[in-house]
Order: structure tokens, then C-alpha cells, then sequence
């Protein structure tokens, strides 16, 4: 899902057909309102204590696609347990997503799902319900600042970290030759690097997740949340680059596809 991945660069109002176009500026309209609820500061109690003490449980979101099929998806929340990391529940279903791609607007196709799913576990058993969201995809790092972990965490009130695995080059940020460079610099894991924009503000950091990743992760806040304890968490839950929660809810939704699906994956 991550957008890292998915969003390419702003499409101009030129390139958008007249439905696209009435689309795009009634997304603009509601991302703007909901942006004027994000917080980008630690809310809660654990994310201000060394060893987030008092943080049990930690969510992770992410959507398959099936293959050849950019409308047909899976939609996986699992919950993990913290510190451990163990699976405390997995929630994976089908959906179909109607609305259409708009470059810097894709929480407005994906975000519904994941949603319905948080809701979803509220009802059945809310003793499970995350302190805490992992998205696959951007919060602040983003085209307008608002990417879709900013998008759920102010949907569901609940904290969220935005986590990509490839460089979303917005605001002068750039895969340059710079960049790699200092990719090159992270020694150890829990070694990071600021993702500066043109006007000085800080949108993200490139984090060396595990030891023997050489890529980093592109960490940046999502709601509820500073910066500095959503990378000092995500390195805490990094047994493999990507994080524990994330890698589960891939793993559980690709799984779902093959073994329900097994003529579509």
C-alpha cells in the first residue's frame, strides 16, 4: 500500500479528466479539514517514558492488492503485543475499491477499509484495540502533509506512524546521489537521518531499522505522535526491516489472498 511505493507526483488539473478534476477539489476540501485536526505531538503517557512503558498493544495496517487487479484488495489489521511482538489478532477481508486514483489524495481510496477494520474490533472485543496504528505508507511526508497515516489516525483518534520503504520525493526531497550517501552513513541499526524540506522543516527520517537492513525506512508522523518517539518506537519494533506490525498484516493478507483466492494472487 505504502505510498512510497504507489504516489507518484502531483497530476496537473490539465491531466485530469472534468470528473477527475470535480473529484480532486472536493478531496482537497475534506483533506484540508481534516488536517486541521492532526496533531503531530505525543498525546499519551507511554510515549514520553525510555522503554514506552505502559504500551501492550500495537496495530498494524496494510492492503494487498491482487494481482493485475488495482480495484480488488486486501484489507489486514492485526495486533500485536508489545514488547514481545506476538499476534494478539489478525482481522483480513476482501474489498473493493471504487473511488479513483488521484495522486496525492490515495488515502481516499484506500483508508475506508482499514477504518471499517479498526471499527470492526472496537465492537467485537475493544480490550484488543491499539494504543497505537503502524501504516504502511506516509503521514506528514507527504504531497499536501496529510498522507493516509495522518488520514486514519485522525479518522480513528488513535496514533499513527506512517512507514514507507521508498522515498517519497516531495518538497525537494530527492533519491539523489546526496541522499545515498547518507543511506550509506547508517552504520547501526537505530541510526537515522532527517528528511529536510526546501523550506528547513523536518517531514520524516530515514531510519537504519535492523542491523543487517541496507535500506532504511522512511519514518514520519502520522497523528498523536512526535517525530522523535515514532522513530525511537519503530526501531523497537524491528526484527526484519520493515516493522513487526506492517510485516504481519503483509504476510496475514497476502496469505488470505492465496488461500481464498488462489486463482487470483
Amino acid at each position: 500500500m505504502a505510498e512510497g511505493n504507489r504516489e507518484s507526483q502531483e497530476q496537473s488539473d490539465e491531466s485530469l479528466s472534468q470528473e477527475e478534476q470535480e473529484i480532486r477539489a472536493r478531496w482537497e476540501r475534506e483533506q484540508n479539514q481534516l488536517k486541521s485536526k492532526l496533531i503531530e505531538y505525543d498525546t499519551e503517557d507511554w510515549q514520553e517514558d525510555a522503554s514506552f512503558a505502559g504500551l501492550q498493544r500495537i496495530g498494524g495496517v496494510d492492503l494487498s492488492y491482487i494481482k493485475g487487479d488495482d480495484s480488488t484488495a486486501c484489507a489486514s489489521l492485526v495486533v500485536l503485543s508489545y514488547p514481545d511482538l506476538e499476534v494478539l489478532y489478525e482481522d483480513c477481508r476482501m474489498v473493493s475499491l471504487t473511488a479513483p486514483y488521484v495522486a496525492g489524495f490515495l488515502a481516499f481510496r484506500e483508508v475506508h477499509s482499514l477504518v471499517e477494520a479498526v471499527e470492526t474490533l472496537q465492537d467485537k472485543d475493544p480490550s484488543l484495540m491499539p494504543q497505537v496504528l503502524l501504516v504502511d505508507g506516509n503521514g506528514v511526508l507527504h504531497h499536501r502533509g496529510f498522507g493516509v497515516a495522518c488520514h486514519l489516525g485522525v479518522l480513528t483518534g488513535l496514533p499513527c506512524i506512517g512507514i514507507a520503504k521508498n522515498l517519497l520525493q516531495v518538497s525537494g526531497l530527492e533519491n539523489d546521489e546526496l541522499h545515498k550517501e547518507q543511506i550509506r552513513s547508517l552504520q547501526m541499526g537505530g541510526d537515522s537521518f532527517p528528511l529536510v524540506e526546501s523550506s528547513g522543516r523536518v517531514l520524516g527520517m530515514a531510519l537504519k531499522s535492523c542491523e543487517k537492513s541496507t535500506k532504511p525506512v522512511y519514518v514520519s508522523v502520522g497523528h498523536k505522535m512526535s517525530l522523535e518517539s515514532a522513530v525511537r518506537l519503530i526501531h523497537c519494533c524491528c526484527k526484519y526491516r520493515v516493522p513487526e506490525p506492517i510485516r504481519q498484516a503483509d504476510i496475514r493478507s497476502r496469505a488470505h489472498i492465496r488461500q481464498n483466492f488462489p486463482h487470483l494472487s
